[in-house]
């Protein structure tokens, strides 16, 4: 059963950085589609960064140039570095692998202006 915990959300102020870390267990995430996803208060879950087996990424618009996606294949992790953050930002973000249903707990982001 694929299992995911996500950690290292906070409150930062705008332009500010934080790392998200995704633990993973049940499958390797080197093998496998890795994405993040946030959600916003009142809105729909969204797909901010992809990760794909040859290690090729992809992202939102609104996040290209300021958010990396990557992994570390030997603790099997996946990370989200998030410079240059923004008040929109401000969401819970989740990680999840393309080949499962489960969703980890999410980690909490606020972005202060």
């Amino acid at each position: 059963q694929v299992q995911l915990m996500e950690s290292g959300g906070g409150v930062v102020q705008a332009g500010g950085s934080l790392r998200l870390s995704c633990v993973v267990s049940g499958i390797t995430v080197s093998f496998n589609v890795m994405s993040w996803y946030r959600q916003a208060p009142g809105k729909q879950r969204e797909l901010v960064a992809s990760i794909n087996s040859v290690g090729g990424t992809n992202y939102a618009d609104s996040v290209k140039g300021r958010f990396t996606i990557s992994r570390d294949n030997t603790k099997n992790i996946m990370y989200l570095q998030m410079n240059s953050l923004k008040p929109e930002d401000t969401a819970v973000y989740y990680c999840k692998a393309l080949r499962s249903t489960n969703w980890g707990q999410g980690t909490q982001v606020t972005v202060s202006s």
